[in-house]
């Protein structure tokens, strides 16, 4: 069987001298520096700390610019094959249909876990810039993270199959920031496990950021497992089933 890790290191090999590193670096950053103004200008409302700190921070990057840069890079994942007859000599080459989906959801989850951590980084450095001390960073601080990442796995899978699917750029970028918007709707309306983007507001508790029980975690881990193996599954099974527009 073809090595899956053969197929990544190709897709690693097409980011090599893209611009994509800029939208990795810069959204967070934009992120923070609103949500840590809008904090140091308001210490008089926003006393609990750290905490007042990640509601302001993660509302920016949870919310809107976290999901649009997963849009983005699977946008960007699948440009390369849509130009061209690149998907034609993509389905003719000796790799598994399911490996050429793997790994780019691979790549995906890799590229999404750089922008977690340095989303933290920002964080912390932002948070010790506007007073606060290090010492008392929120415990919850790595099940956010870690949640939030597994939300994300769950979106790009949601993404690929439709960057996968369509060949414009634009178009998935923009159905993925309207369910973004929808996302939010849904979390309002307390039904937020029933969306892949609710489950990134619930599992970074970016609009509440308080520990979540012990079960509710559980549950958010199971149905993001859930949703990423029904995207992944539905993408890999139109790839070895329907004719590639190319």
């Amino acid at each position: 069987m073809f090595p899956l890790k053969r197929v990544v290191a190709a897709e690693w090999l097409k980011l090599r001298h893209s611009h994509l590193w800029i939208v990795l670096l810069a959204l967070p950053i934009v992120s923070v520096l609103m949500g840590c103004g809008n904090f140091y200008m308001n210490q008089g409302v926003l006393q609990n700390g750290w905490y007042s700190l990640w509601s302001q921070v993660g509302l920016f990057y949870g919310e809107f610019f976290f999901p649009t840069l997963i849009a983005i890079c699977c946008a960007y994942l699948c440009r390369l094959e849509h130009s061209g007859k690149n998907w034609n000599m993509m389905m003719t080459a000796p790799v598994p249909v399911a490996s050429i989906f793997w790994a780019k959801l691979l790549t995906a989850g890799m590229l999404t876990a750089f922008v977690q951590l340095v989303f933290a980084l920002l964080y912390i450095i932002g948070g010790t810039m506007t007073g606060l001390s290090i010492f008392e960073l929120p415990e919850e601080l790595f099940g956010w993270l870690l949640r939030g990442w597994l939300a994300a796995v769950t979106i790009s899978s949601f993404q690929l199959a439709l960057s996968m699917r369509i060949r414009s750029f634009a178009v998935p970028v923009g159905i993925g920031l309207g369910a973004t918007f929808l996302g939010l709707g849904m979390y309002v309306a307390k039904a937020g496990l029933f969306f892949p983007h609710s489950l990134l507001t619930i599992g970074m508790g970016v609009l509440s950021p308080e520990s979540l029980p012990v079960q509710q975690q559980l549950t958010v881990v199971v149905v993001n497992l859930l949703y990423t193996a029904a995207f992944s599954a539905a993408a890999i099974y139109r790839l070895r089933t329907a004719d590639v527009s190319a």
